[in-house]
């Protein structure tokens, strides 16, 4: 018989253009031969009208939390809970409801691979207390799960350094993006697609430097920038939609979660701009690696090492308008062939899936995570800036031990 497996910590399927979203569509298209799998969705998301009892051949079964913000906590919690009823591993994206998974350990024989899903209690989008428990719940996914998953280089080497396991690395796959000459309609509805003009898409936070990139193209008025994001969801988005959506170059449009759509914005785009300064293998960086565009991302470990040190980066308002006011042609397009080429090689979701078939079959024969010691305990916060490598260890004293 195959054996079960429960996919946790998603808004659900089918995908609407996200992360974790997107990879287990892909995960139940290339897996569904080997194993059962059942995937936990967001009643709040989908609607009775829209519910599935299956999709792809996985099962889903739906509660009724939203999947992100504080009903993460009950939303992982119940669905952690229901699939140790049948369940031989629980695949958890996110680390919401890791306070349970001791008694999980304790008391079942279930395995546990988790995505810690990037270093989340550091973004900016998250006050005081929320941080402290996604730091301690953190802790509890790396301890108690047989495997935990990290999406980039950066977060293994912060993960080693701080709790001295061996996290595995997993990316995203972009190659479910395609790039799509605009057609007549497509242009009527977006009268840019005729000229040059840069791109982004993110979700509005502090933490994506989208005052940083508006300011920067509030700027340079020749320069022409289309960003798409939730602007309405905070007091941030729309503070700064005031302020610089007025500007003559600069678009800024509400979420797009037709695919189609989307590539046809960001295919199309002469430049991708990436602000995000937290979190690991950012998916809107990898999708546009794909598409082969040149690419500007913010100076943080995560990006240099998702790109390969081989994309441009900004740390400041000024490095950015440097960049995009004197980069040339020639350097841009070679920008641009070396993200199609490390894209190709890392970033495609069969690889993607038979590294997670791999760990599936690792985790029902694991019986002890293996320990890894690192340097980096020895070094300080100031050595550790100095080396680029600052994210693995926090400069407020009380997240780390030193």
């Amino acid at each position: 018989m195959k054996k079960q497996v429960a996919i946790i910590g998603t808004v659900g399927v089918p995908a609407n253009y996200g992360g974790f979203e997107t990879l287990t569509e892909n995960l139940i298209e290339d897996l569904n031969e080997d194993y059962d799998i059942t995937v936990y969705c967001s009643g709040k998301r989908y609607q009775k009208q829209e519910r599935k009892a299956s999709y792809k051949n996985a099962r889903l079964k739906y509660l009724p939390f939203n999947a992100n913000g504080i009903q993460s906590i009950p939303y992982d919690t119940l669905s952690i809970l229901h699939a140790l009823f049948y369940a031989d591993v629980l695949l958890i994206l996110g680390v919401a409801g890791a306070w349970i998974l001791p008694f999980v350990r304790w008391f079942t024989n279930k395995k546990i691979i988790i995505s810690i899903d990037g270093i989340e209690w550091k973004r900016d989008k998250w006050n005081l207390l929320a941080k402290w428990y996604l730091f301690w719940a953190e802790g509890l996914a790396v301890r108690y799960s047989h495997i935990d998953i990290s999406d980039n280089e950066a977060i293994q080497d912060y993960t080693a350094m701080r709790y001295g396991t061996l996290s595995r690395i997993i990316e995203y796959g972009a190659d479910h993006t395609i790039k799509v000459l605009p057609t007549e309609e497509d242009t009527a509805e977006f009268p840019f697609l005729s000229g040059k003009y840069a791109f982004k898409v993110c979700r509005i936070e502090p933490e994506n430097n989208v005052h940083t990139i508006l300011e920067a193209f509030s700027l340079l008025p020749t320069q022409k920038l289309v960003m798409v994001g939730n602007w309405d969801n905070s007091e941030y988005g729309r503070g700064v939609r005031e302020q610089y959506g007025t500007c003559d170059n600069i678009i800024l449009l509400d979420p797009i979660y037709d695919q189609r759509k989307l590539d046809v914005l960001r295919g199309n785009a002469s430049l991708y701009i990436h602000g995000h300064s937290a979190g690991g293998t950012n998916p809107s960086l990898v999708e546009a690696m794909y598409l082969g565009l040149p690419i500007i991302a913010y100076g943080v470990a995560y990006n240099k090492v998702t790109t390969q040190y081989k994309a441009l980066y900004f740390r400041s308002l000024e490095d950015l308008k440097t960049l995009i006011q004197k980069a040339s042609q020639k350097n841009l397009a070679q920008v641009a062939a070396n993200m199609k080429t490390v894209a190709e090689k890392r970033y495609t979701w069969g690889l993607i899936s038979e590294k997670y078939n791999y760990l599936i079959q690792e985790a029902l024969g694991i019986r002890a995570k293996a320990a890894v010691a690192s340097q980096t305990t020895d070094l300080n916060y100031d050595t550790l800036l100095d080396l680029g490598v600052a994210h693995l260890k926090h400069q407020d004293g009380f997240f780390i031990r030193r």
